[in-house]
């Protein structure tokens, strides 16, 4: 198997408090990891560190053979990591659609100019991304509610939203 994810020594500590003390973990391709613990164990802390929302004090850690440490949100999300909170985050006035559309965005093959000048590749471009969001709504049972604003779904439905997108960011 080859490896997806690692961590060495990841440490995040808030003033004196120690949040995340030195955590080792290798995750491989196709692998599913649990990660339990009591509240406050710092189970999302380093999650936040892994994805770049909260930079590590002291670790590293690596995605696809790659040290992403000192990376930013969107460049890692650009090499294929993606994540859903624990708080809900939709685009609450947006369609369902909408929502999973913004999900493609660092995956896109098309420029903004040709998006402005509505050229024949950026319509084809366009076509391609609507088609592959609604497989992620079918694939979710949402497909139904893709012109439906967000906010007007259920709770659970609007996590299956939040996952649908974080799928049509095509993670690794």
């Amino acid at each position: 198997m080859t490896e997806l994810l690692r961590t060495e020594a990841a440490t995040k500590i808030f003033g004196g408090l120690v949040a995340v003390d030195s955590v080792d973990l290798r995750l491989e391709e196709g692998q599913i990891l649990g990660l339990i613990g009591p509240n406050g164990a710092g189970k999302t802390t380093l999650f936040n560190l892994i994805t770049g929302f909260d930079p590590a004090t002291s670790g590293e850690v690596y995605f696809k053979g790659e040290r992403i440490t000192h990376l930013s949100q969107p460049e890692i999300v650009s090499r294929g990591m993606c994540r859903t909170f624990q708080i809900l985050r939709i685009f609450r006035n947006l369609t369902v659609l909408d929502n999973v559309l913004i999900g493609m965005h660092t995956r896109s093959r098309g420029s903004v100019l040709d998006a402005l000048l509505h050229t024949p590749s950026a319509m084809a471009e366009e076509k391609r991304m609507r088609e592959k969001a609604m497989h992620y709504l079918e694939l979710l049972g949402l497909a139904e509610h893709a012109r439906d604003i967000a906010s007007s779904l259920s709770y659970g439905d609007q996590r299956r939203v939040e996952v649908a997108r974080a799928l049509a960011a095509e993670p690794d």
